[in-house]
């Protein structure tokens, strides 16, 4: 049996473990483009399979300006040329964190990501990738509904 919390439910039993998370995602998403941002939270959703942080995450991300096209291509940017090397590096970035359990990142992923990113934006991205995973965790484990 597979145990199901309403979003509100889970943030009425640990409130203080919901205010951590937010502030997590605001110290490290202060300084980057919200475009930017959302690439990151969609791919490491995709990656995890969580529906509800997908759905929320896309709808974001067509409010801040990103277009229909690119969030199409997202799932295969490997291929897409529609993304910056900055965005590329975010995202190899994203995966190389998010599949940690498959592949510890490499060094040429590290250099890719020094490349693009400053030691302040690399420890941010970081940040931002570890608050997406363990929302993508919670929301899956709990079965949160996509747009509720």
């Amino acid at each position: 049996m597979s145990i199901q919390l309403s979003r509100e439910q889970f943030y009425a039993q640990q409130p203080e473990i919901t205010r951590s998370l937010v502030k997590l995602y605001e110290a490290s998403t202060a300084k980057f483009d919200e475009r930017l941002v959302c690439l990151v939270l969609l791919r490491s959703s995709q990656l995890n399979g969580c529906a509800f942080c997908l759905h929320m995450h896309d709808e974001h991300a067509r409010r801040v300006g990103e277009t229909p096209d690119r969030l199409a291509q997202l799932a295969a940017w490997h291929e897409a040329r529609c993304f910056s090397e900055r965005e590329r590096a975010a995202l190899a970035w994203t995966e190389a964190l998010t599949q940690l359990a498959i592949q510890a990142p490499s060094d040429a992923q590290k250099a890719q990501l020094a490349e693009h990113f400053s030691v302040e934006e690399q420890v941010n991205l970081s940040a931002l990738i570890v608050t997406i995973n363990g929302w993508n965790r919670i929301a899956v484990g709990f079965s949160f509904t996509p747009g509720e």
